[in-house]
C-alpha cells in the first residue's frame, strides 16, 4: 500500500512538471525558431510559467509579450507564436498566477496590477535582463490579454515600450463579471478548468459576490480610474460584433486624451465588423459575409508597429490615420451605402443624437408618442425564460428566433424612404414599471432586411436596481414609473433604404443572460429555489416616453 501511494504521488509530480509537459507537446513544426519552457519568479518567489519563441541566429533580440490565463499550447497557438518570432523578436507567453503550469493562488487579475503583486511588472523586466533581449518589450494579445495590457501599463515597468491590444477591456464589474449589474455565474465556474487548483476559482467566485455593488474592491481593478498613469503608445483593435466593444473604445479615448506624455497623441484605434477575440479578423462574421476590404491582416500590422518602436524602423506607421472604422452596410445588395472603411482624427465622430420612440403596437419612429397612458406589457418569469441560445456574442445573426418568442417586445420602424446612418455609442432610456422589486431589461438593435432577417448589431442588459448606477442598489415600488438609462454598444451601420430598423425589449434572455429572480434579494452564485415573476410595463406616452437615443451621422 505504501508503494502504491508513492507512485501516484511520483506520478502526480511528474504530471505537474513543466519540463516534462513542454517535452510531451510535438515538436514545434516552425523552422527557424527554438521553443522553451521556462518559469518566471515574481517578487514574493512565485513563479510563473512561459514558454520562449526564439529566432536563430545572433540576437540580442526586442522581445514581444503575451500574459494569458488560457492555454498556451494550442497547435495554432505556438505556430503563431513562432510566425511572429521569425520576424525577429523573442516571443513570450506566460500564464497568470495560479492557472495552467503557474504557481501561486488564482486570483484572476488581481495580482497583475498596481497593488503589492505586479506579476506583468516582473515579468517584463525579467525579460529585460535576460542575455538575448535588447531590453525593449511590446506587449500584444486580445480579450484576457487586453485587460493585462491595460493594468500593466499602469504599473509602468521601466522597459515596457509600446503595447497592441484586441478587444479589450478596462473594469471587470461591468466589462466582465455584472455586465449591466447582471451577473453571470455559470459562465464563471468553468474557470476552475484554466486554475492549478480548481477549488481556487470558487473562492474567488465567493470574494465577487460578497462584492455585488462597484465598490472600491471593484475600484482596484478598474483601469478606467488610471489613464494618466498609462504612458506609451498603443495599437487597439475593437470588433463592432463585440460585447467588449466599449473596452476597445474607452480604452483609445483614455489613453489617446487622458493618458502621461508618451501616450497622449499616439494611440490608434482600428475598429471593424468581426467577432470578440479573434486573432484573424476576416470578412465572415456569423451569417453575414462582408466584401474582402473587411478582412484585416493582424499579423502584418502588429510587426509594422512593434518593428517602428522596438526596432526604429522608419515605415511611416505613426503618419496613419488615428482612427479607422468600418462602416458596416447591407450585405448581399450591389450598391448599398457603407461596407467603407473611413479615416478619422479622433473618436467618437460628431453626430446629431436622435431619439427613436418605443410606439404603442411595436412601431419605432422618430416622434413623441401621442397616446395617453401608453405602454406595453413584458413578463419575466425566471423558471420560464425567453431563450437567447449564445455564449459570447450573438451577433451578426438572424435574431428572429428571439423577436418570436412569447414575452419578446419589437419596435420596429417604417421601411426606410432614404438610408440612415448609425455611428457611434446607442443609449436606452426605458420608462418601466413593475410589480417586482428588481428586474432586468435587455436592449437590442436589428438591421432587418426587406426578406425579413433581422441582423443583430448591438446587445446589452441592465438591472433595474442598478438604474442609478452601479455603487448602490435601489429597489423599484411596485407600479411606480422609473427611468432607466443605459448604454447599449458601439456601432457603426447604414441601413439602406427599404430596410427597417428594430429595437427589442426583453426581461430575459437565457443562458445568454442568467435569469433575474426578481426578489431583490443578494444574487448568489447558485440559482436561488426563492423567485418572483415580475410583470413589467415599457410605458410609450407622451408622459413617459421610452426611446432610444442614436447617433446619426449626417
Amino acid at each position: 500500500m505504501h508503494k502504491l501511494a508513492s507512485a501516484c504521488l511520483l506520478m502526480a509530480a511528474l504530471l505537474l512538471s513543466p519540463s516534462l509537459l513542454s517535452a510531451a507537446d510535438p515538436p514545434l513544426d516552425y523552422e527557424g525558431v527554438t521553443e522553451k519552457h521556462v518559469m518566471i519568479p515574481m517578487r514574493d518567489g512565485v513563479k510563473l510559467s512561459a514558454y520562449l519563441y526564439i529566432p536563430n541566429g545572433k540576437g540580442p533580440w526586442p522581445v514581444l509579450m503575451e500574459q494569458r490565463y488560457a492555454s498556451l499550447r494550442s497547435k495554432g497557438g505556438r505556430r503563431s507564436f513562432a510566425e511572429m518570432a521569425s520576424h525577429g523578436y523573442v516571443v513570450c507567453g506566460v500564464n497568470f498566477r495560479g492557472s495552467q503550469l503557474s504557481e501561486g493562488t488564482w486570483v484572476g487579475y488581481r495580482d497583475l496590477q498596481w497593488g503589492e503583486k505586479r506579476d506583468g511588472y516582473d515579468v517584463v523586466e525579467w525579460l529585460a535582463k535576460q542575455p538575448w533581449s535588447t531590453g525593449k518589450i511590446g506587449t500584444f494579445g486580445s480579450s484576457q490579454a487586453g485587460y493585462a495590457q491595460n493594468y500593466l501599463a499602469i504599473t509602468q515597468p521601466p522597459h515596457l515600450v509600446c503595447q497592441f491590444m484586441i478587444d479589450t477591456g478596462l473594469s471587470l464589474y461591468d466589462e466582465g463579471y455584472f455586465i449591466g449589474g447582471a451577473a453571470k455565474p455559470n459562465r464563471f465556474i468553468g474557470m476552475a478548468a484554466v486554475c492549478r487548483v480548481p477549488e481556487h476559482n470558487m473562492a474567488l467566485m465567493k470574494e465577487w459576490f460578497s462584492h455585488p455593488d462597484y465598490d472600491d474592491y471593484w475600484r482596484a481593478e478598474d483601469a478606467s480610474l488610471h489613464f494618466d498613469k498609462m504612458n506609451v503608445p498603443c495599437f487597439t483593435v475593437g470588433s463592432w460584433y463585440d460585447f467588449m466593444c466599449v473596452g476597445s473604445v474607452q480604452s483609445f479615448i483614455g489613453r489617446q486624451h487622458k493618458g502621461g506624455p508618451n501616450s497622449r497623441g499616439q494611440q490608434k484605434l482600428y475598429i471593424g465588423p468581426w467577432l470578440h477575440g479573434r486573432f484573424n479578423k476576416v470578412n465572415k462574421v456569423g451569417e453575414m459575409e462582408y466584401p474582402e476590404n473587411a478582412n484585416f491582416d493582424m499579423m502584418t500590422e502588429m510587426i509594422r508597429w512593434f518593428d517602428h518602436y522596438l526596432k526604429g524602423v522608419d515605415n511611416g506607421i505613426e503618419d496613419d490615420p488615428d482612427v479607422r472604422y468600418y462602416a458596416m452596410g447591407a450585405v448581399g445588395e450591389p450598391g448599398a451605402p457603407g461596407n467603407v472603411w473611413r479615416a478619422v482624427d479622433d473618436w467618437p465622430i460628431k453626430t446629431v443624437e436622435t431619439p427613436y420612440y418605443l410606439q404603442p403596437e411595436g412601431k419605432l419612429a422618430t416622434t413623441k408618442p401621442t397616446e395617453a397612458n401608453a405602454f406595453t406589457q413584458l413578463i419575466a418569469d425566471p423558471l420560464n425564460p425567453a431563450k437567447i441560445e449564445a455564449r459570447g456574442f450573438p451577433g451578426a445573426r438572424d435574431a428572429r428566433k428571439v423577436e418570436e418568442q412569447e414575452n419578446v417586445l419589437t419596435f420596429t420602424t417604417d421601411p426606410l424612404t432614404e438610408p440612415v446612418e448609425w455611428t457611434g455609442n446607442v443609449k436606452a432610456e426605458l420608462l418601466v414599471s413593475s410589480s417586482a422589486k428588481d428586474t432586468d431589461f435587455i436592449v437590442r438593435v436589428t438591421d432587418v432586411y426587406p426578406d425579413g432577417r433581422s441582423i443583430l448589431i448591438i446587445d446589452m442588459i441592465r438591472r433595474a436596481r442598478y438604474r442609478d448606477g452601479y455603487e448602490q442598489q435601489v429597489f423599484m415600488e411596485p407600479g411606480e414609473v422609473y427611468k432607466v438609462p443605459f448604454n447599449i454598444g458601439w456601432m457603426s451601420q447604414v441601413f439602406n433604404k427599404g430596410h427597417r430598423i428594430r429595437v427589442t425589449v426583453a426581461s430575459t434572455g437565457a443562458p445568454f443572460y442568467e435569469p433575474n429572480p426578481n426578489t431583490g434579494e443578494p444574487i448568489t452564485i447558485e440559482f436561488p429555489e426563492k423567485v418572483v415573476v415580475a410583470k413589467n410595463k415599457i410605458h410609450h406616452s407622451p408622459q413617459n416616453a421610452s426611446r432610444i437615443l442614436a447617433p446619426v451621422k449626417k
